[in-house]
This record gives C-alpha cells, sequence and structure tokens, in this order.
C-alpha cells in the first residue's frame, strides 16, 4: 500500500517572533516493510540555517533557526510510503514472558534497538506500580510475551475512553490513569509503563494511521491526525512488535512509522524555542491518503 501523507503545523503567535530554533521529526526512514519514496519540508519562513542528522534511535531529525521576525508559522511536509508488512507472530508461539525478562536483562548490545534502552523509567514514563498491578492480571505464569501484551492492549482499548479534552501533552501518566480517558498518547504511555514494571522492553512509537470514513462518506481532507503506539521486545527470536492500545490492533499496513523512542520527549515532532511571543495558537492538518483512492477518483 502506497499513501501520499500531507502534513501541515501552523503556528499563530500573539506577537512577532524575532527568533526561533527547532527541532522538527517529521520525516520517516526506511524500515523493514516500510519504504520512503519521496520526503519534501517546507518551512515558511525560510530559515537562515538547516541541519538534518539521524538521532541515537535513528530518527531523521531536522534542526532550523530563523532569524526573520514572523507571526506565523508554517511548517509543511509532503511524504509517499510504501508499506508492505509481514504478519505480525502468532502471539502463542512467543516465548514464556519470564524468559524474555530474562533476555532482555542479560542483553550486553547497546546498539539503537536493544532492548536494554528501553527498560528503564524516562521523562513521561515513570515508575508506577498502579499500572504494573493493571498489567499483572494479563501476564499470568509462562504466559507467552505476546498473548499477554495482546491481552493487556484490548484491556487498555476496553477500559479507557479515547477524550482529546481531558489531557495535555504535560499530563502524567498517573492522572490519565486515574480518570481512565486520554488519547494515544497517555495510552501508549500507560501501557509502556505497566509492561516495563514487568521487566518488558517496550519503546514508544510516532506515526500516522489511516482513517477509514464510515461506508457511503467521504474521508474528511485534514481529518487524519497523528498518532502513538507501542512496540514491546518479545525476545531475540522475534524483537519488536507493535500493538495499538488506542484501536486494540496489531500494527499492520494501515499504519505508518515516524519515529521511535523511549516516550513522547524522545520523538516529539517539533520542539524548540522561540524568543518574542507571549501567546500562540497551533493548528495541525494532516491528510493520509492511500495512492489506490487516488487513482479510483481520477478514473
Amino acid at each position: 500500500m502506497i499513501y501520499d501523507i500531507h502534513h501541515v503545523t501552523t503556528y499563530e503567535y500573539g506577537a512577532p517572533v524575532r527568533y526561533a530554533h527547532c527541532t522538527m521529526r517529521l520525516s520517516p526512514i526506511d524500515l523493514p516493510g516500510q519504504k520512503v519514496l519521496a520526503n519534501t519540508l517546507i518551512i515558511d519562513p525560510a530559515p537562515a540555517q538547516m541541519v538534518e542528522r539521524l538521532c541515537f534511535f535513528g530518527n531523521r531529525v531536522s534542526s532550523m533557526t530563523i532569524t526573520t521576525a514572523h507571526s506565523e508559522l508554517v511548517v509543511e511536509v509532503d511524504t509517499s510510503v510504501d508499506v508492505d508488512r509481514a504478519p505480525p507472530p502468532d502471539p502463542a508461539s512467543t516465548a514464556p514472558f519470564e524468559a524474555v525478562r530474562e533476555q532482555a536483562f542479560a542483553s550486553a548490545s547497546l546498539a539503537p534497538d536493544s532492548p536494554v534502552h528501553f527498560l528503564q523509567p524516562s521523562r513521561y514514563v515513570p515508575r508506577f506500580p498502579p499500572a504494573v498491578d493493571y498489567a499483572r492480571e494479563s501476564f499470568t505464569p509462562g504466559r507467552p510475551v505476546l498473548e499477554g501484551a495482546a491481552e493487556l492492549m484490548r484491556r487498555i482499548r476496553s477500559d479507557f475512553k479515547y477524550d482529546p479534552k481531558a489531557t495535555v501533552v504535560s499530563t502524567p501518566i498517573s492522572e490519565a490513569f486515574e480518570k481512565k480517558r486520554g488519547v494515544c498518547q497517555d495510552f501508549a504511555h500507560i501501557m509502556i509503563s505497566a509492561l516495563r514494571g514487568l521487566g518488558l522492553p517496550a519503546a514508544y512509537v510516532s506515526g500516522y494511521i489511516r482513517t477509514i470514513p464510515p461506508p457511503g462518506k467521504k474521508r474528511l481532507e485534514g481529518a487524519d491526525a497523528m498518532h502513538a503506539w507501542v512496540s514491546v521486545w518479545c525476545g531475540e527470536g522475534v524483537g519488536w512488535v507493535d500493538l495499538d492500545p488506542t484501536n486494540s490492533m496489531m500494527i499492520g499496513n494501515d499504519h505508518i512509522t515516524l519515529a521511535k523512542g523511549r516516550d513522547y520527549a524522545d520523538i516529539s515532532p517539533v520542539a524548540g524555542i522561540i524568543l518574542g511571543a507571549k501567546e500562540q495558537d497551533v493548528d495541525v492538518q494532516v491528510d493520509v491518503v492511500p495512492r489506490e483512492e487516488v487513482e479510483l477518483e481520477v478514473e
């Protein structure tokens, strides 16, 4: 499946900004089952300096400096990605979670995808015993690791309500857990905290998801959004498997991976500093369009 993604972020400031330095993670990379065909990043006003690099975890990072005074900043990204993932493994065929835990703590690798980087607490995923206790029900002794993780994912989908007004980016997982409400970022952080508390490596993944309109309705332009989910390490033989607790599904060809890290702090789409503005409004518009739908409309 080839997707054409149009992502526009617009910042409107209450006062002119004289200087801005931002770091962006808005360009995906090639991964198993995912190939980037094209990627264009347009900034208005144009930066005085732009530097691109790969971070430790292999994500594409663009750093820009704007010295032109401006009251509006527009970051526009156009990406084409071919997604053709292999089916996920049978959850029941994976190793017992206790064995996976032992493998993770015994790992001597410091490579970016090593499980050792995803075992400890991080900025947005602290130790949180209530989440760990919540997860224990899904990890009875000897249970296959992916089977337990998949059940935990389904329980989060069932017990928590998606509510974009309930939390903000800085809301701690303790508050989202108590409310049983939040968005994909909250559900991913809660699941990661629960898994790490059991000694299982878990990572935070950002990206996009294809949205399918109700029967007979057209897909609304700009109605798509950035998404977040969880990647759990299932042992040396299986490796990393991605799970979406917001939608209770294993990742297939409807998800496009953008970046991976320990939590949201590692992969925030846009972050930085500005000088001159007291207030700002942010508007994000995302279109994820399968190319086959465009071809059908043309025909």
